[in-house]
Formats: C-alpha cells, sequence, structure tokens
C-alpha cells in the first residue's frame, strides 16, 4: 500500500472514529438523562445497546483495524484475540437490530400482552443474552478456526533466540471460510433475513390497521409507522455499510487478493452497486453448493495486506451516521439531544456566571425534562 494512501486511510479512520465517539456519547447520554424513563421502554434500551456497540467501535475497533494492518508485531495469540474484538462489536450490532426488530413485532402483534411480556426485567435479561452471543460467537476463531497454525508450527523450528513475532494482519490469523460461511453467512445475513421478514409483517399489519382503524387510533398507528420507518432505516444502512466488505471476503475466497481492487466494488454508481449485492449473494449461494467440498481443503492463509480498505471505511462509517438518523427521525431522541446541549451550555455558563441565573435555568430546565417525559408514553 503506497505511503500516500495509507495515510489517507488513516485520517479517514482517525475522522470516523472522533465521530463515533461523539455522536453515540450523545445518544447514550440523551437517552439515559434526557429522556425520563426511557430505559424502561424496550426500544429505547435495545438503542442504547446499539450505541454503546457503535461508540465501542470507535473507541476499539477502528484503532484496531488501522493497527491490524502489519505495523505491529504481536504473537499469533494476542493478533487473533485483538482480531475477533472486531468480530464481537460488528456481532453485538447485528443482535441488537435484531431485537429493536423482534419487539417492536410483538408491540404490534401483542399489543394486549405486550406490557406483560416486555418487562424492564426481561429487556436488560434480552440485552445480557445479545452481548454474550456476541462474545460466543466473536471470539469462535480462538476454539480452533483460524489461520496461524502453519505459522506456529514454523516457528517452532525456529530457535528462540532468533525467533521474531509476525507483522499482525486480521486476514493472517482469521480464516476466510469462516468469516464468508460462518459470520456473513450464519451472524449476518440470517439476522438479516429475519429482521426483513419482520420488517415486512409490521409494515403489511400497520397498513392494514391504518385503513380500518378511527381518526383517533390512527394517529398513534401512523407515529408507530414512522418509528418503524427509522429503525427500518437504521437496519438498510447497517446492510448497505457492512454487505459490500463481506462480499469483498467472497472475493478473496473464490477468486483470490487480485479479484479484489478499489474499483470492483466502488466504482461511484451506486444503483448499480445495489442491483450487484442482490446478485452477488445468488451467486454467492451458488458457488458455495458447488465448490462447499474444494474450499474447506483450501490453505486460505494471507499474509499480504488487507485489499478491503474501502470496504472498512464503509463499514466503520456506519456507525457514525446511526447518531444522525435518530436526531432526524425520532422525535423523542431529537428533544434529548437538544435538553442535553441545553444541559452541557447551561452548566458552561454558570461556571462564569450567576448563581441565581443557574438555579432559575435548572429550575426551567426541570420543568421542560418532566413534560417531556410525562407525554407520549404510548409509543416511543
Amino acid at each position: 500500500m503506497a505511503e500516500w494512501s495509507w495515510v489517507a486511510y488513516t485520517a479517514l479512520e482517525v475522522l470516523i472514529a472522533v465521530a463515533c465517539c461523539l455522536g453515540n456519547m450523545l445518544v447514550v447520554c440523551a437517552v439515559c438523562v434526557g429522556i425520563r424513563d426511557s430505559l424502561r421502554e424496550p426500544t429505547f434500551c435495545f438503542l442504547v445497546s446499539l450505541a454503546v456497540a457503535d461508540l465501542l467501535v470507535g473507541v476499539a475497533a477502528v484503532p484496531l483495524a488501522v493497527l491490524l494492518d502489519g505495523w505491529v508485531n504481536l504473537t499469533p495469540d494476542l493478533c487473533l484475540l485483538l482480531s475477533c474484538v472486531v468480530l464481537v462489536l460488528t456481532q453485538a450490532s447485528v443482535l441488537s437490530l435484531l431485537a429493536i426488530a423482534v419487539d417492536r413485532y410483538l408491540r404490534l402483534h401483542t399489543p394486549l400482552r405486550y406490557k406483560a411480556v416486555a418487562t424492564q426485567k426481561r429487556t436488560c435479561l434480552a440485552v445480557s443474552v445479545c452481548w454474550i452471543l456476541s462474545c460466543l460467537l466473536g471470539f469462535t476463531p480462538l476454539l480452533g478456526w483460524h489461520n496461524y497454525s502453519t505459522q506456529a508450527s514454523d516457528s517452532t523450528n525456529t530457535s528462540s533466540s532468533s525467533f521474531i513475532s509476525p507483522p499482525c494482519t486480521f486476514l493472517s490469523v482469521i480464516s476466510l471460510p469462516f468469516m464468508v460461511y460462518f459470520n456473513f453467512l450464519g451472524c449476518v445475513m440470517a439476522p438479516l433475513l429475519v429482521m426483513t421478514l419482520l420488517y415486512a409483517r409490521i409494515f403489511w399489519r400497520l397498513q392494514g390497521r391504518l385503513k380500518d382503524s378511527s381518526p383517533q387510533a390512527q394517529a398513534s398507528l401512523l407515529r408507530e409507522r414512522r418509528l418503524a420507518c427509522s429503525l427500518a432505516l437504521v437496519l438498510i444502512l447497517f446492510a448497505g455499510c457492512w454487505i459490500p466488505l463481506h462480499l469483498m471476503n467472497c472475493l478473496l475466497l473464490f477468486h483470490g487478493p487480485q479479484a479484489v481492487t478499489q474499483g470492483t466494488l466502488y466504482t461511484g454508481r451506486w444503483q448499480a452497486f445495489l442491483v450487484l449485492t442482490v446478485c452477488s449473494w445468488l451467486f454467492l449461494c451458488l458457488k458455495i453448493y458447488l465448490y462447499s467440498s474444494s474450499i474447506f481443503s483450501m490453505n486460505t492463509s494471507l499474509t499480504v495486506t488487507n485489499p478491503n480498505f474501502p470496504g472498512i471505511l464503509l463499514s466503520h462509517a456506519n456507525s457514525a451516521v446511526n447518531p444522525v438518523v435518530y436526531a432526524y427521525r425520532i422525535p423523542k431522541i431529537q428533544q434529548a439531544y437538544s435538553q442535553t446541549w441545553s444541559r452541557f451550555l447551561m452548566r458552561l455558563n454558570c461556571c462564569h456566571g450567576d448563581k441565581q441565573v443557574c438555579r432559575s435555568l435548572a429550575g426551567h430546565q426541570a420543568n421542560q425534562t418532566e413534560t417531556c417525559g410525562s407525554g407520549g408514553k404510548a409509543t416511543p
């Protein structure tokens, strides 16, 4: 990789990391502080879980992506462990999105039993299960499905005094069959297909109820549909940002590094890209059926620099985009954003202003928070 291109890639990753950290910290603070009793509502609890995963992308995944490009020499075990952290955060985002879709489906299809089923205790349990499953699925390569067994055996043949840890890269320790068959098809595409079916059922049911409901009930159903559209948009953005990277991994597995260039999937023609995504998925299923017997016998250890830099940038950018979607599409989070900024500015002014003015502003802010929290509890 040319020096100038690596500098540009690193600069973009730094900007994305800063945006991830600031935006998702604002989401967590806004939901936990700005919206009164919001964590009692399962949807917002799962949104906080998704925001935490996106925040950790900026804190951990982006720095690791830069380091795991052969710029540090680590032992294979440590390199594999750090590489698995990225997989854990990706899986946490997928499972949080799945939990949101299941929550909206239950709210619409079982409205009478919803409050009894979706209690705060069960919601916290669901969030814990999502993160535990994410760790189990993300750390699966540590159980033996990795690439460095040949490297480890070669290193044992050399003297311990002359052994130097090899450069750590993601593809040198993570198996491409694992990334394609297990991570992409099993842990990403399968939940995405389930979520697509759930949102299709949600919108179908909402459309039918809107036609048969009274004008008073239509207002609540319209709010429900707006929130469902916003959450579906988050899902679409996730799929659009992560599927290209996985398709590049498929090209690497089936055709080798020479098949992945910067112009393979990123030609600036996004309409053609959407068609290519669907066609590539169908083509991939056919390839798996035809070549599954021979792929698992291939030696897929790659020591070259990761050629998927455009896909990596796009996948990381997804974590920075989500807070913007929340701000423009979800009214409660809009109000929480404004309240959080107002509190921050008020405290900043109090450091240099009159204490009596600060107390009056604090009382006014508390009244605003109480008014916002008491209204609109029927629909998040």
